[in-house]
């Protein structure tokens, strides 16, 4: 058992003892700038200014970039589209889908690293950027040796511990090329607990479960690897490969007790065997004036999944009741894309971009030995996609891109909803990008998007621990918005630097809960059958304002202390399809913030920080439910660093210092939403303290 007391009282200590340390040292100290030059409209961050950080990943340095959060895009999206992370690496977005901007950066060793550059998207000639975008440039070890960086993380905690969480990378000289190897252990072992109560529509207890123990263990190996050739000529070949072994696993144990009855035990368990693989291809040349950019991706996932829920009587008469779901997923994606770039004398960037994807979901399902009606059923998209681009610096202070086109997708189901439709959708947007002042950026953005539907919507599905289910719905159409947003960056010299971004959305054909009700004769006599599945709501709106900022403290003295902040609030509107009543969105995020404070104590090699975030979203309404999630208490951690112990940078940290709970809570109704309620279960379950220890090195 861990000694959490004992723990808790010398990571205080510790943290206590630097605080008094670091306000001696700022007095007279001095520590390096994290101030950037300005050359040629981007702002200029030398590898040598995040030495005090000790980084040991190229992802290490970008995290203390002043203002600047990493967004990874919509990474759920199908296809490759059009540039939305808004990071690149030598002037290039990052190819793949399994490879996000973090993983790409933590694979670059801080040593191969030249320098960052902030760069507003829109003055780029790659269609889809806007906002501030960081430029990471990088050399290769000319020596032709091998190096590489690891990470151990174990994370402690009553659910159990995670021993084997950690990635190790290696990258060097291969020919004339550079190559990566990758392997990541992700593990956890999440886990809450705590009683539900379940009362009828009057508030009256009919029964409970307590306790009711969650756990979530995740064990996933990651083998990657990648080869980056650039020939005499400036020809750009990369080849990249990934297969991961993903093991989620839910156990939640309870005893439902109800009052002058026996007990009854209940186990809900879900199991998944994944395995999946991909493989990128691209291959940028010079041609007719311009640059052409080839790429070819393939990506497969091979899913068997059983969800089982289980209750056991205690009163030696009653036989056990179990509820059996057996799924077998594969889903699986060819893309093929061609990307061609050329300026003009007069400075006009032009470009075309192609792309062809087939992608497609083959689902089976048995429950309790007999096949769903519609959960044995295979979906295929073909879909094809056309944007040009222009691009133009109209003035020093004032340059435009803008991009238009459309696309083509054609989705076809087999199995007993068997139908096919095609869709042609257009789709762009312009951008302006303003500089009024040497410490200013704006940008303005117009954009129309069209969404891409999720394939499990069309098949049917069930939870088998609630007994509800979705049909599954063929007649499904994408939805389609109009985004306005506008960005402003603010640098404050030595003070850091901030950015807002208010946005607002007009959205068609939102995808959310519909019904679906069938008519059946009993005893000679028509019964509507009540049922719902995922559909198209008419129209909603949404918008929202976010914030990020970065304030340092050397300028009054506490050298090497930054505070950053990223927030988000966001409001949406559309009419309920019971009531009639306008509400949120599902699950449509109300607020989010992050506040991290990180201390590099001057001529030491302590660090020392803590962080504080909270969420909240809207609830998730089904056509007769209503349900609720929140949290009770901010999440809050606290850290102690040394970057030089053995050569190895080590952090001790302890997260949910407030011992955060998360309270759940499902309210039910006889038929729909506008009618009575039926019951309501009432959950509050707490996770601890979790205790976490990183160790990462260079070799």
């Amino acid at each position: 058992m861990h000694n959490y007391k004992g723990l808790l009282a010398g990571f205080g200590l510790a943290i206590w003892s630097l605080t008094q340390h670091s306000a001696v040292l700022a007095q007279d100290l001095e520590s390096a700038s994290l101030q950037p030059r300005n050359e040629n409209g981007r702002e200029i961050y030398n590898a040598n200014q995040f030495e005090r950080f000790n980084p040991r990943t190229a992802l290490d340095m970008v995290r203390q970039v002043p203002g600047f959060v990493i967004d990874s895009g919509n990474e759920e999206e199908r296809g490759l589209g059009q540039a939305d992370e808004n990071v690149l690496i030598n002037g290039a977005r990052i190819a793949g889908k399994n490879m996000d901007a973090e993983t790409a950066l933590q694979r670059i060793s801080a040593s191969n690293v030249v320098r960052l550059e902030i760069v507003d998207g829109a003055s780029l000639s790659i269609t889809g950027l806007s906002g501030q975008v960081l430029n990471l440039v990088t050399s290769s070890d000319a020596s032709g040796g091998i190096s590489g960086n690891f990470k151990w993380e174990p994370r402690f905690r009553r659910s159990g511990d995670s021993w084997l969480n950690g990635e190790v990378s290696i990258n060097g000289k291969l020919g004339k090329g550079d190559f990566t190897l990758a392997f990541v252990n992700e593990q956890f072992r999440n886990g809450v607990q705590g009683p539900e109560m379940v009362t009828d529509g009057f508030g009256d207890l009919l029964f409970r479960r307590d306790p009711e123990i969650a756990r979530f263990p995740f064990n996933a190996p990651i083998v990657s690897g990648s080869y980056t050739r650039t020939s005499d000529a400036g020809s750009i070949f990369n080849l990249s490969a990934e297969v991961a072994f993903p093991r989620p696993r839910t156990r939640i144990d309870s005893t439902r007790v109800t009052v002058n009855e026996p007990d009854i035990l209940e186990l809900f368990t879900r199991r998944e065997n994944e395995w999946n693989a991909e493989f990128n291809i691209d291959y940028d040349f010079a041609l007719g004036g311009g640059r052409l950019k080839l790429i070819g991706l393939q990506r497969l996932e091979h899913s068997p999944v059983d969800t089982f829920f289980g209750q056991t009587f205690t009163d030696g008469i009653t036989p056990p009741a179990n509820d059996l779901l057996e799924r077998i997923l594969d889903e699986g994606e060819t893309v093929f894309r061609s990307e061609y770039s050329w300026s003009t004398s007069g400075g006009t960037d032009w470009g075309i971009n192609l792309e062809g994807a087939y992608n497609f979901l083959d689902a089976e399902a048995i429950r309790n030995g007999t096949p769903l009606a519609n959960g044995n059923s295979k979906v295929t998209e073909y879909r094809g996609e056309v944007i040009g681009s222009f691009g133009r610096t109209l003035s020093d202070k004032l340059s435009i891109q803008a991009q238009l086109g459309g696309e083509y997708s054609r989705i076809s189901q087999t199995g007993a909803n068997g139908l096919t439709r095609s869709f042609i959708r257009p789709k762009g947007s312009v951008t302006l990008a303003l500089k009024p002042s040497a410490t200013m950026d704006l940008s303005l953005k117009i954009e129309r998007q069209v969404g891409q539907l999720d394939f499990f919507d069309f098949v049917e599905s069930v939870e088998v621990d609630q007994n509800i289910g979705d049909a599954g719905n063929p007649n499904l159409v994408p939805t389609q918005s109009w985004r306005a947003e506008i960005e402003m960056t603010k640098r404050l010299g030595p003070w850091g630097s901030g950015t807002v971004t208010i946005f607002g959305e007009k959205i068609t054909d939102v995808v959310d809960a519909i019904p679906v009700d069938t008519t059946t004769i009993v005893n000679g006599m028509p019964v509507v059958i009540l049922g719902e599945a995922t559909g198209n709501l008419p129209k909603a709106t949404r918008f929202g304002v976010g914030l990020v900022s970065s304030i340092l403290f050397d300028p009054i003295g506490w050298k090497g202390a930054k505070l950053d902040f990223e927030g988000n609030l966001a409001k949406s509107s559309i009419e309920d399809p019971v009531t009639g009543i306008f509400r949120r969105t599902n699950n449509d995020e109300i607020f989010s913030y992050e506040i991290n404070f990180r201390h590099d104590i001057p001529n030491s090699n302590w660090a020392w920080g803590g962080s504080i975030e909270d969420e909240d979203s809207a609830d998730n309404l089904r056509l007769d439910q209503i349900n609720a999630f929140t949290f009770d208490s901010v999440f809050a951690t606290v850290f102690v660093e040394h970057k030089d112990v053995f050569g190895l940078t080590v952090r001790g940290a302890l997260n949910n210092l407030f011992n955060r709970s998360e309270t759940f809570v499902r309210t039910n109704f006889v038929n729909r939403r506008d009618g009575p309620i039926d019951f309501v279960e009432d959950r509050s379950r707490r996770f601890g303290l979790i205790y976490q220890l990183t160790v990462s090195g260079s070799f």
